[in-house]
């Protein structure tokens, strides 16, 4: 028998993105985002939830653009630091020295060391309640050569991507591999 918990935002995993953004002066910031993921495949979309009290979400209003890098393991003190921090008050750049890239395609950086990361132009923004949602079109993708598997795409397994469990509020590296989706299931 299942036990009720109530209504909560509980989805299981939920990506960690960190979200790039310039503000009015051409700062570069980060933050720490788990409330995201693909909304849309033609074109190809994700979706950010964040509060209005955050940095981030007036950088977005102002720019029409921000990036999302996807962090490895490795780097989980500095994505929890992102997510701790204000960017109005620290440069997190400077304090854990990572380095700002700027975007190639829109007005936004992303983190040079993380090893996945889409560049996305402003398409749709919606008030929900606590959050709004900003849906950013991916007009690339871009990963280091390192990390992409023999298909051209990244391999989960070689760059670690973190996940976070929102109920107890840890991180998590994403497990092994279990079998190829649209196949496995033609096995039964």
């Amino acid at each position: 028998m299942k036990k009720s918990l109530g209504a909560k935002t509980l989805l299981y995993p939920t990506p960690v993105l960190i979200v790039g953004t310039y503000d009015a002066d051409g700062k570069e910031n980060v933050m720490t985002a788990a409330w995201g993921g693909i909304c849309c495949s033609d074109p190809p979309c994700v979706a950010i939830s964040l509060r209005k009290a955050t940095y981030t979400y007036g950088n977005i209003v102002e720019r029409n653009a921000f990036t999302v890098s996807i962090p490895s393991a490795e780097f989980i003190k500095e994505v929890d630091y992102f997510g701790l921090a204000t960017g109005r008050i620290e440069d997190k750049f400077d304090f854990t020295g990572l380095t700002p890239e700027k975007s190639a395609l829109v007005d936004a950086p992303y983190v040079k060391e993380f090893p996945v990361v889409l560049e996305c132009r402003l398409r749709h923004t919606l008030e929900i309640g606590l959050h709004t949602q900003f849906i950013g079109e991916i007009l690339d993708v871009k990963a280091d050569e390192q990390v992409i598997g023999e298909l051209g795409f990244p391999d989960l397994a070689r760059f670690r991507p973190l996940v976070f469990d929102p109920g107890v509020r840890t991180y998590h590296e994403i497990g092994k591999f279990l079998g190829k989706a649209f196949s496995v299931g033609r096995t039964l």
